[in-house]
This record gives C-alpha cells, sequence and structure tokens, in this order.
C-alpha cells in the first residue's frame, strides 16, 4: 500500500487525503459513479503533499462542470461563504429553512428582557415552540465558534424568558434557545449545548440534519451558487435581498439592471433553469 499524501486543510492542519472523501462529495452533488471514478483518477494523479484542500476542490469542480449540469451542488459550501459581507443574507437563509418546515418566521427583531433589550436575529414559532436564534456567518472557513458563543446566547433567552414570565399574561410558550453557523462549533461549544439544550446548527451538525443537507432536502440554493454571476454581481444581488435562486427566477428582470451582456445573462438564465428542474419550490 502506497504511503498516504498529506494534504493541507482551511485551518492549516495536515491531514490524509481520504479518497472516499472526495467521492461522497461528488455523491453529494449528484455525480455519476462514471464521472466520479474518472475525477477520483484525475485528482489522484495530480496530488502533491501539503496541496491545500482549497485547490483539490477547485479541480474537481472544474472537471465535475465540465461533465454534468448539476455541477453547481459541488459548489454549495463556497457558495454560503460568499454570502456575506453582512449577516442579513445568511440569517434569511437559517429563516427560510425554518419556513420550509412549516414554522413561522421572523428575522432581525428586537426583544425586551428583564434587564435589557435583545436583538434576535431568527424567531421560529410553531406549536406552542418558539425557537430564538443567533446566526454567526463567517468569511474563514477554518473558523469556529467557540463556547462562548452558546453561554451568551443562553444568557440572553433566560433574560428573556424571565421578562416574558413576569407579564400579567404571558405567552404559553416552550422556547429553546439555538444558533447556527456557515462553519462548525468547537468541542466545547457542542458539549455544553447539549447539556443546555440549545439547539445547534452548522455547516455538517447535527449529522445528517446539517446545513448542507437541509439546504439540498428544501432545495434553497442560494444565487451565490451560480457560477455564470461575478462576485460584483453576487454583492448586488445580496444588497437587493434576492438572497435565493427561487427568488432571482421570481424577479428575473433585476438582470436588465446589472452590467451583463446578452451572453451572459443567458448563461445565467439556463443556470437558474437547471435549477428549476429539481426544485418543486420554483
Amino acid at each position: 500500500m502506497a504511503d498516504p499524501i498529506f494534504i493541507t486543510k482551511h485551518s492549516g492542519e495536515q491531514q490524509a487525503f481520504s479518497t472516499d472523501k472526495l467521492m461522497h462529495s461528488l455523491r453529494n452533488a449528484g455525480a455519476k459513479e462514471s464521472t466520479i471514478k474518472r475525477i477520483v483518477k484525475d485528482i489522484e494523479d495530480f496530488l502533491y503533499p501539503g496541496i491545500s484542500t482549497k485547490q483539490i476542490y477547485k479541480r474537481a469542480y472544474t472537471l465535475l462542470q465540465k461533465e454534468e449540469s448539476q455541477s453547481f451542488r459541488y459548489h454549495l459550501k463556497q457558495a454560503i461563504y460568499e454570502l456575506g459581507p453582512t449577516g442579513y443574507p445568511f440569517e434569511f437563509l437559517v429563516g427560510e429553512i425554518y419556513r420550509r418546515q412549516g414554522w413561522e418566521v421572523e428575522v432581525g427583531q428586537v426583544l425586551q428582557g428583564a434587564s435589557v433589550t435583545h436583538e434576535m436575529d431568527v424567531i421560529a414559532t410553531k406549536d406552542r415552540k418558539q425557537h430564538l436564534i443567533e446566526c454567526k456567518y463567517h468569511k474563514d472557513q477554518g473558523k469556529q465558534v467557540s463556547i462562548q458563543v452558546p453561554l451568551y446566547v443562553r444568557s440572553r433567552v433566560n433574560d428573556i424568558i424571565e421578562y416574558r414570565r413576569a407579564q400579567a399574561n404571558p405567552a404559553d410558550l416552550h422556547y429553546i434557545a439555538g444558533v447556527a453557523t456557515n462553519t462548525r462549533f468547537s468541542e466545547q461549544a457542542t458539549a455544553y449545548a447539549e447539556h443546555s439544550k440549545i439547539k445547534l446548527l452548522s455547516w455538517d451538525y447535527p449529522q445528517g440534519q446539517g446545513l448542507k443537507d437541509l439546504i439540498e432536502r428544501y432545495y434553497i440554493y442560494p444565487v451565490t451558487i451560480l457560477k455564470d454571476l461575478s462576485l460584483r454581481d453576487k454583492r448586488y444581488l445580496l444588497e437587493k435581498e434576492i438572497v435565493l435562486c427561487y427568488q432571482l427566477d421570481a424577479q428575473k428582470e433585476v438582470l436588465d439592471t446589472m452590467a451583463m451582456n446578452a451572453r451572459k445573462k443567458r448563461a445565467v438564465l439556463q443556470e437558474l433553469a437547471q435549477i428549476a428542474e429539481l426544485t418543486p419550490f420554483f
């Protein structure tokens, strides 16, 4: 057996390259098995010690893009990191995940606590339950959400609960604190949240119910996933609060206000059509 080749993660940590992980990622993107075998062979021939995961991802995505129209799904993780620079688009995305599950959602609300007011990024209510969620969006893929965040959120939600229960006619709700991030949580943050019954949502947590899983399950693809849009184009749409592909599909006229030629506009519309074929909500 050949010695493993160690690659460099976003955090700078070294780890052995895993063919299984690459194959799993390509399958999640909807790639055919024949395509996966060709891409894996190419990547294995391309590898060298110290190569970054970003370089591997870029090459694999380029190869997939040439072969299959659904390659946009492989670009999902990077698309989430392009939702900045403000936190609103990510908050809207998290709110949309709850809406698709039948929750009533409010974004960016100020709530009164027993001591001070608190801005809650996402409030989701259903069946006498109310989730009060803090969203932590980061541009740095290596960034972890530390234990300080769930500690802080727990104290804020407790302050809100104390105020509401002191009212003459308190709402008959069960309150649940939550934290959502586009990166990952530290082990301490996860352990504290599990003990304190704080709901966590990150790229791959909880297992099978993470951000990636829910976006694909409910077809909530952000406009940043469209490869024919420049970063400037994406920022323009986000500033207009057009965060998701179905919103852009419903407001195609906004493309006429952007600096793009007819060829580029056709390419964007074609991408939207490809996503719409998979998406029952368009």
